[in-house]
């Protein structure tokens, strides 16, 4: 009874468990069938699920889809499928595992021809559909038709141009490039066809320069020769430009460290060389331009340290060849083959082409081995970037993190690393964005960075990459100051030492090790460091210590003054009496005798009157005490003088003429000169000074006041031999002609400015010109208005004063 209890038990559970199994198995999606249908127009080919799924479509090459269909069982369809007609050539189907485990099947549909696609999903039916393109339209896909509303969860569109480009699965894209344009991923050797319109094989450069060393001109047979070396092999363009002649070769992706910034050349076709970073950002170009004196032939060489150019007609000599390293064995070629992973690679697709990236000095070409790499992190910059990846579009909502990272290694062929610590989802919508964009768009957005290892990208937390930079830069800084400590002694000839100690500190000559000391007494610099910063300082120390040169400075201060003065006067005066004196009465009661007296004006600065109170006919001045009108010239220094009278002596008449004319002509010449370094200040004063004395609560004191002439100069010596001067001019000068208690006034000429001189030229620096022109009249109202007579009445005074002030410099630089 036992026994039969305990076999009905195993039964039941049995049953229970192959029930279980089933309906396990009916939950889990699959696909069932996949059925191509072709009309005249399309070729549709119907997926058909268990279950409705979700998807992501992309493109690796323009002929090439594959779709993605996460957690579905494809083993129910044949891993092949040939279609055979003008749009699709094959299905293949294949079972693939994700990073997380969970399964993938992806259905890889290879196109006979370019054509336009949709893909949609109804229920649990997947829908492909490819438009049949017009024969004209081989070139490019036409734009894609409507379709009912898909549910896509990624999705890539097919490139609008054709190109041949790796397969996906094998990671194979021609080039890759982050969007910042400072790292370049070295893609898998893949085997192509050489181009048809080259005969020879194409060349494989060995390592592509990152800097320009070095140009060096020679004479080669008689042909000018420019040697251009730099760290490994040059990628360039020469063209010319005109007005005057130039050839400008830009070579790319290096940097110019060569000591040459000008080379003044003069042989024949070449004058000057001049070599410039034409571009420190991304795309990086050093640009060589050489002046000509006119257009000549050249060739340009290259070779695997630099180019050379030739100028002139010749034999020209030829590249040494550089070695094509043997190519690497096509992954996919031994996938399809058999062996290990077999399984996870489709066939190969057709040779591809090169995607138009520009390289990069850290880019290894595909044909060359990497290099051990330098472990060098690089986070995405926040800053506007040029985007070089084929556009694609996708669709996420909750995508996880690592799944699209696998994606996007599928999609750019690029080998990438994902750190453990790298975990989240995303949510996007991007239809024709670069792809690098997106990766860059994904790594913003979760706080991502990247950092570039060898030819492969590890993507971590920027946390991570800033604490491993740091770490990094610490272990750099140790070891760079780790070694044995060594003294310099440098005796300092021209400048003091401390001023050239604070020089190196503030430098960064000296090393967190390294110290110095000064010995004031020998000026003396003493320095413990590492060796290569002694090296640092004492070149540092040979590049400073230098003679000053010197400046004589030369001044020439020119005073002219010029005057002219002109003064005409007259005096006259006259004496009538009519009386019984002199026998001449009027003849009447009153008035019987008459005086008229012209002596009211008494004889101030003019001739003097005769005091003697008698009339007489002696001569001037006789008349009596004055004039009638007395308008002499001031400080005359010429005079005539008449007098009339009668028989009887009782009408007088005397007059006076004087004037006054003088001129003058002054010219002083000042020329203070001195001699100074380059950058110091240098002063020169000459003149008096004038003793000034007060008085203040019974206490005398005595100040000084200069009236002198000063020149303040401090010159700057430029490259081109020219000086800078900075220049204060003052002429004082004590006027002594206007004194004011005692005290003359300070008469001020001056001038503050800063020149460009050359050398040995003389400059005008200012000058001021001062012109007074005064005339004046004294004259007897009325009277002195009439015609002809009024010359009697009236006093001229006629003044005209000019001066000038010039101030000349002349600068000349001491040789030697």
């Amino acid at each position: 009874m036992r026994g039969k209890l305990a076999r009905a038990l195993s039964l039941l559970v049995l049953a229970s468990l192959a029930v279980g199994a089933a309906v396990a198995e009916d939950r889990a999606a699959a696909i069932t069938e996949i059925r191509p249908e072709s009309t005249p127009r399309q070729t549709r080919l119907v997926v058909a699920c268990t279950a409705p799924v979700a998807y992501t479509y992309y493109s690796p090459d323009p002929l090439t889809l594959v779709v993605d269909i996460p957690e579905v069982d494809p083993s129910k369809v044949p891993s092949r499928i040939n279609v055979g007609t003008r749009e699709v050539e094959s299905v293949r189907v294949t079972s693939m595992v994700r990073a997380d485990g969970r399964s993938l099947a992806r259905v890889e549909v290879r196109l006979a021809s370019l054509v336009p696609y949709q893909i949609f999903s109804k229920d649990a039916t997947l829908n492909l559909v490819f438009d049949r393109a017009p024969e004209s339209a081989s070139t490019a896909p036409a734009p894609k038709a409507a379709a009912p509303e898909p549910t896509p969860v990624a999705a890539v569109p097919a490139p609008a141009a054709p190109a041949e480009a790796p397969r996906a699965d094998a990671k194979a894209s021609e080039d890759g490039r982050l969007a910042d344009g400072s790292i370049v991923i070295a893609p898998r050797n893949k085997r192509r066809p050489a181009p048809a319109t080259e005969a020879a094989a194409p060349r494989v450069d060995r390592h592509p320069a990152s800097r320009i060393v070095a140009v060096t001109p020679s004479n080669e047979d008689g042909r000018l020769s420019l040697d251009v070396k730099a760290d490994g092999t040059l990628r360039y363009q020469d063209f010319f430009l005109g007005n005057p002649d130039r050839l400008v070769i830009d070579f790319k992706d290096v940097l110019s460290r060569a000591n040459v910034r000008t080379l003044d050349v003069h042989t024949d076709p070449v004058r000057k060389i001049r070599l410039a970073q034409f571009s420190a950002s991304s795309p990086r170009v050093a640009r060589l331009v050489l002046d000509l004196s006119a257009r000549a032939p050249y060739h340009i060489v290259d070779s695997e340290d630099g180019v050379k150019i030739l100028f002139g007609e010749g034999e020209v000599p030829k590249a040494a060849p550089l070695a094509a390293l043997k190519p690497e064995a096509d992954p996919a070629a031994a996938a399809e083959a058999g062996g290990v992973g077999a399984a996870m690679l489709p066939a190969p697709a057709p040779a591809p082409v090169p995607v138009p990236v520009l390289p990069d000095p850290q880019t290894a070409p595909a044909a060359q081995p990497v290099r051990p790499p330098e472990f060098e992190p690089v986070t995405l910059n926040p800053g506007e970037k040029q985007y070089v990846g084929h556009p694609i579009s996708l669709d996420f909502k909750d995508g996880d993190l690592q799944d699209i990272f696998r994606l996007f290694a599928d999609i750019s062929g690029l080998n990438i690393v994902v750190n453990p610590g790298v975990s989240g989802k995303v949510t996007l919508k991007l239809n024709e964005v670069p792809w690098d964009q997106a990766l860059d768009l994904i790594l913003k957005a979760n706080g991502l960075g990247y950092t570039l290892e060898g030819n492969v990208i590890r993507i971590a937390r920027l946390a991570d990459l800033q604490n491993e930079e740091a770490q990094r830069r610490k272990l750099q800084e140790e070891r760079a100051l780790a070694g044995e400590l060594a003294s310099l002694t440098s005796r300092i000839s021209y400048a003091k030492a401390q001023d050239l100690a604070d020089v190196l500190k503030r430098a960064g000559a000296l090393s967190a090790r390294g110290s110095m000391n000064v010995d004031v007494r020998t000026n003396t610099l003493i320095i413990n460091d590492l060796p290569a910063y002694l090296e640092k300082a004492k070149e540092l120390i040979a590049t400073l210590d230098l003679p000053t040169r010197q400046v004589e400075i030369e001044a020439r201060i020119v005073v002219t003054s010029r005057n002219f003065t002109r003064d005409l006067g007259i005096q006259w005066g006259f004496n009538q009496v009519q009386g019984p004196t002199f026998g001449n009465t009027t003849s009447l009661t009153f008035p019987n005798a008459i005086v008229v007296n012209g002596q009211g004006v008494p004889s101030t600065g003019g001739i003097p009157a005769d005091q003697r109170g008698e009339a007489s006919s002696q001569g001037i001045g006789t008349a009596g005490r004055g004039y009638a009108v007395n308008l002499p010239a001031a400080g005359f220094n010429s005079a005539i003088g008449i007098s009339l009278g009668n028989i009887l002596g009782n009408f007088n008449l005397d007059a006076a003429l004087t004037a006054l004319e003088r001129q003058g002509r002054g010219r002083l010449l000042s020329t203070p000169k001195i001699t100074t370094q380059n950058n110091q200040a240098a002063e020169i004063k000459q003149g008096v000074q004038i003793p000034i004395q007060t008085v203040a609560n019974n206490t005398v004191t005595v100040t000084f006041q200069d009236a002198v002439l000063t020149l303040k100069v401090t010159p700057q010596i430029t490259e081109a031999g020219t000086v800078i001067l900075t220049v204060d001019v003052q002429n004082n000068s004590a006027d002594f002609a206007n004194l004011v208690n005692g005290i003359p006034p300070i008469n001020t000429q001056s001038a503050k400015t800063q020149v460009l001189v050359r050398d040995g030229a003389t400059a005008v620096i200012g000058g001021i010109y001062q012109s007074n022109e005064q005339t004046s009249q004294s004259s007897t109202p009325f009277l002195s208005h009439v015609p002809i007579l009024g010359y009697l009445f009236r006093n001229r005074f006629v003044t005209s004063t000019n001066n000038e002030l010039l101030l000349f410099i002349t600068p000349r630089i001491i040789k030697g």
